[in-house]
């Protein structure tokens, strides 16, 4: 698997592909099947790591783990005290209240950082200033929302530290490979399950642990799969169909003899409703009753059971 460190330039953005033809990633790194690991803004700058390893990726990503990112921050105006406790205690933003944050005042300009390709626009009469804001959260242009909300708007963003990953001497538009002591590290700060306390984690699905070999598993599960599913379609293994030599009233059998009727024995013919058991025809049915031969009341339209005898059972 590969995993890469690249210094994102300003006005890039953080993808492969772009329909509008703005410059992506694709100009400054070459190497396929690799995708950024969360999203770093068209206007914003620094750090962002590429990698083919899904779940790592998931991971560092998700909030629950709270990997942290540390990002230089030039704002307008000369923060005060109260509003970097603010940064401290959470925020409201449009996305909502954010988690507490790591924030403190820089003294100037980091030292390491470079010219950005297009100088910051800024007001001659208001001053500027740089913090540091380290967060875990990963809300759409989280932090210009949360600087604009405690009244020091964000004029550059640099994103500066990833967990323990940092720059170094890479200029914008630089990538390298992270080292395997490198990668340990950053696999170990996710290797845990996210503390689950509150009542807000309450009813959330428990975390597998982290699986360096989850891709391979993966894949050679994959291909049993379809090991199997050759070997079945070879052997002509299929789902049995169930055939029936009894046919529905009215049908014919598998043999092409007349069916039972519903309810009745295989090979037999139906007998109409009010049969006997000798299959004789049943008398009709009438609409209304007639007076029968010799008796004093009238009819109801069946036969007359023979003397002495029980009367005919009726045909199911």
């Amino acid at each position: 698997m590969r995993y890469i460190l690249v210094n994102k330039p300003f006005e890039v953005l953080p993808q492969f592909t772009d329909e509008k033809g703005r410059a992506t990633l694709k100009e400054f790194v070459q190497v396929p099947n690799v995708y950024p690991v969360g999203r770093l803004d068209f206007d914003s700058e620094g750090l962002m790591l590429l990698t083919d390893d899904k779940q790592l990726q998931f991971r560092i990503a998700e909030p629950r783990y709270k990997v942290p990112k540390t990002y230089w921050v030039q704002v307008e105006g000369i923060p005060t005290e109260a509003a970097l406790e603010q940064l401290r205690r959470g925020v409201q933003i449009s996305d909502g209240f954010t988690a507490p944050a790591e924030v403190r005042q820089l003294p100037e300009q980091p030292e390491q950082l470079w010219e950005r390709s297009k100088p910051v626009r800024f007001r001659a009469a208001i001053p500027t200033s740089w913090i540091e804001l380290t967060i875990a959260e990963g809300m759409n242009r989280q932090v210009r929302k949360m600087t604009a909300a405690v009244g020091f708007p964000t004029l550059r963003l640099v994103r500066a530290q990833l967990a323990d990953l940092t720059l170094g001497k890479l200029a914008p538009g630089q990538w390298r490979d992270l080292t395997a002591a490198e990668v340990q590290e950053l696999k170990a700060a996710v290797a845990d399950s996210p503390e689950n306390e509150g009542p807000a984690n309450a009813r959330r699905k428990p975390t597998v642990k982290y699986d360096p070999n989850f891709e391979e598993k993966i894949a050679a599960e994959k291909a049993a799969r379809a090991r199997r599913a050759a070997e079945k379609a070879a052997t002509g293994r299929g789902p049995k169909r169930q055939s029936s030599s009894i046919g529905r009233s009215g049908g014919r059998s598998a043999d092409g003899s007349p069916g039972a009727a519903r309810g009745g024995r295989p090979g037999s013919s139906a007998s109409p409703r009010g049969a006997g058991k000798t299959g004789g025809p049943a008398a009709p049915r009438s609409g209304g009753r007639t007076g029968g031969p010799g008796t004093g009341r009238p009819s109801s339209g069946r036969p007359a059971p023979p003397s002495g005898g029980k009367p005919p059972r009726r045909g199911k």
